[in-house]
């Protein structure tokens, strides 16, 4: 395989420390040794992996699913936990402009059925996932932001079809989300979830209507009809890659330069106390993130932990790992100053993936017949990768799926400067940084 980062990047480093590892336990699969035939082979176990997988083998399909670690082990298993609309990145007036009123309108409401989708698939499978908050809210860290919410619940309330409430600072207050904001909206679509809980579920799931499973077994050539790794070869009309921000520039050599992987990091403090939430004034368990171009999410969890993560790391190496870990924690407790002495227990980090389009794509990979891939959820992989991977699945029955938009259909451009395309992102981010700055 190649890929753009360093190996530290892949390796175990920035998942070390991962609060989510203490909190459920995930089955390891055996590496694949020797041949097999199935109807349709995954390479990938996270969300869009496992939702293609559970879709497809119950209906019927003999699914083979390969994952180059376990199940889990990237960004679905290491990520915020927030079930919310996104999965893009594109404003109404670009999407307007770019593809028509029509589309934007089909891709907006497909934002929803993903967040849906993911509601009425745990109520169905009966997961616990330590569910809470209704809806997230967005928090004004400037106060043109916050004057911009007006303006925004009515868009929200075309694209969504619900009713937004747009929060002053004093709301804001009253309802236990005190800090440095000027003002708030909240949407009521979405919720928390501990995804590793939600990953548990879906391999239980898709483990109890045949789905076979090998870690351990990364995918080193896709052609027509096989999958190949280092033991074995999988013998199957049908592929779906589903892995995202961990991809390969050669697995298969469409996706080149096709995805951008982008660092973001997230810290669990321990369990705060009353007498914490109160100094601080943050005693709602509300989902919530700024209006930042590198934003900050977070979260009061049902445990009492708060949950605090950002992006806008950049490299790939020891160093830069503790240097984005000692930022993350900075924001938090700039952010957050009553809470300057309590313990954080956990950080980690791992990879989103963007595209260049700044929208997700879903679809036939061009020129391999039977090959299906999805990527780019830009930061919100849990409501969007599960929804990618029942479209996966879908086509690979030879269907159209519900809610595929044609924004997500269009094959990924490719990034310019190929395998050294993240050289573009200093520059970047270096923008996003002024423009947070500014008043």
């Amino acid at each position: 395989m190649t890929r753009i980062f360093p190996s530290f990047a892949y390796s175990a480093g920035p998942r070390n420390g991962c609060w989510w590892d203490n909190t459920a336990e995930l089955p390891t699969h055996p590496r694949l040794e020797g041949d097999v035939t199935c109807d349709v082979a995954i390479v990938g176990g996270g969300f869009t992996g496992l939702s293609a997988a559970l879709h497809l083998a119950q209906e019927g399909a003999r699914v083979v699913l390969l994952e180059a670690q376990q199940v889990g082990w990237g960004a679905s298993g290491r990520n915020g936990g927030f079930c919310c609309l996104g999965g893009g990145m594109r404003g109404d007036a670009s999407l307007d402009r770019t593809y028509g009123i029509a589309a934007r309108r089909a891709w907006r409401m497909a934002e929803r059925a993903a967040v849906e989708g993911v509601d009425a698939l745990i109520r169905g499978l009966d997961i616990n996932v330590d569910r809470h908050s209704v809806g997230e809210t967005c928090l004004a860290h400037r106060h043109r932001d916050a004057v911009a919410f007006t303006a925004e619940a009515q868009a929200i309330r075309e694209n969504y079809g619900v009713e937004a409430k747009v929060l002053s600072a004093t709301d804001l207050k009253a309802a236990g989300m005190s800090g440095p904001f000027h003002g708030g909206i909240t949407v009521p679509i979405g919720f928390g979830l501990n995804p590793r809980k939600l990953l548990a579920g879906l391999v239980h799931a898709c483990a109890n209507v045949g789905v076979a499973f090998h870690g351990d077994s990364a995918a080193l050539k896709i052609g027509a009809g096989r999958v190949t790794t280092s033991k074995g070869v999988v013998y199957a009309p049908q592929v779906i890659v589903a892995t995202n921000g961990y991809s390969s520039e050669d697995v298969p050599t469409w996706l080149a330069g096709r995805y951008m992987p982008a660092q973001s990091t997230v810290l669990v403090t321990r369990p705060l106390s009353a007498e914490d939430v109160q100094a601080q004034g943050w005693t709602s368990d509300q989902m919530a993130y700024d209006t930042r171009h590198l934003l900050h999410y977070f979260r009061l969890m049902p445990d009492g932990r708060f949950l605090f993560g950002m992006r806008g790391g950049l490299r790939a190496s020891p160093p830069a790992e503790d240097a984005a870990r000692a930022a993350v924690i900075h924001d938090f407790r700039k952010m957050f100053p009553a809470w300057q002495a309590v313990e954080v227990a956990n950080v980690w980090s791992g990879m989103v993936c963007l595209a260049r389009n700044r929208l997700p794509f879903v679809g036939p990979v061009p020129g391999m017949p039977g090959v299906f891939t999805g990527f780019a959820y830009h930061g919100n992989g849990i409501a969007m990768g599960i929804h990618v991977g029942s479209i996966l699945a879908a086509l690979a029955h030879g269907r159209r799926a519900a809610h595929y938009p044609d924004v997500m259909a269009r094959p990924a451009k490719r990034f310019p400067f190929g395998v050294a395309r993240r050289a573009v992102m200093p520059g970047i981010y270096a923008a996003f940084k002024i423009a947070d700055a500014l008043p």
